[in-house]
């Protein structure tokens, strides 16, 4: 069940925006199971972020979808994933902490958000894997991103997770400290010291996991956390003035 405002039953409580960027990933995934092994992989090559795109085309030839390809891949990649598994727990995160946020910013900010931290993560994949063919697949770079705009509010007083909170709408209305602040919050401090940490720990191998072959790209999850850590004041409606 949606509505146009957070009501008090947060189980149900799922916003248009966010209910619909999860039915996109599933749309996506299943249009791959059914086009078959050859259509399949060339969606991969069209729309998956692959860091060989961006060095001598000598030693992979050249991928299909040319200069475009090299732009719109940084977010299309978050719409395909490696197999039903990583779809869920993506679905599962993007509901948890997508719904937050889209409850705050709205619709189109709540897109626009996604698309960058989206970009931010292949980004710093980018930067970690240039030059290999093997290709970025999954929304949980953005989805990192979320994690951290999130973090931004929900544990104000008055917000979802604070003290004294708030029911509906007026829970997601609450001002966010600046960053310089909340980085000194040590309720926010102990978040973000956990999801760094269990990252670099995905990075080392030793809570790495596979993924149809792919392992855990920890270097976007980091580089979409960062941004949606940074630039959540661009996209957030809130002002101090709100309270």
């Amino acid at each position: 069940m949606t509505s146009s405002q957070p009501g008090s039953e947060p189980m149900f409580n799922v916003p248009p925006a966010a209910l619909a960027l999860t039915i996109a990933l599933v749309a996506v995934h299943v249009i791959r199971e059914l086009v078959g092994r050859e259509a399949d992989v060339d969606i991969l090559l069209y729309f998956a972020f692959i860091p060989a795109r961006y060095t001598d085309v000598a030693a992979f030839g050249e991928l299909p979808g040319g200069v475009g390809a090299e732009f719109w891949t940084f977010v299309t990649y978050a719409f395909l994933h490696a197999d039903w598994t990583h779809l869920l727990v993506n679905a599962v995160w993007l509901l948890a902490f997508g719904s937050a946020v889209a409850w705050r910013f709205g619709t189109a900010r709540f897109l626009a958000f996604f698309a960058l931290t989206a970009a931010a993560g292949a980004a710093a994949h980018l930067a970690f894997h240039i030059g290999e063919p093997v290709p970025l697949v999954g929304a949980s770079g953005a989805l990192s991103g979320f994690m951290a705009a999130a973090a931004r509010f929900v544990f104000e007083a008055g917000g979802p997770l604070g003290a004294f909170r708030h029911h509906g709408a007026a829970a997601y209305r609450v001002p966010a400290l600046p960053l310089g602040r909340a980085l000194r919050d040590p309720r926010i401090v102990a978040f973000l010291a956990v999801w760094i940490g269990l990252n670099f720990l995905f990075g080392l191998g030793s809570l790495g996991s596979e993924l149809s072959g792919s392992t855990i790209a920890w270097e976007a999850h980091l580089g979409g956390f960062a941004a949606g850590l940074a630039g959540f004041a661009l996209f957030d409606p809130v002002t101090r003035r709100d309270r």
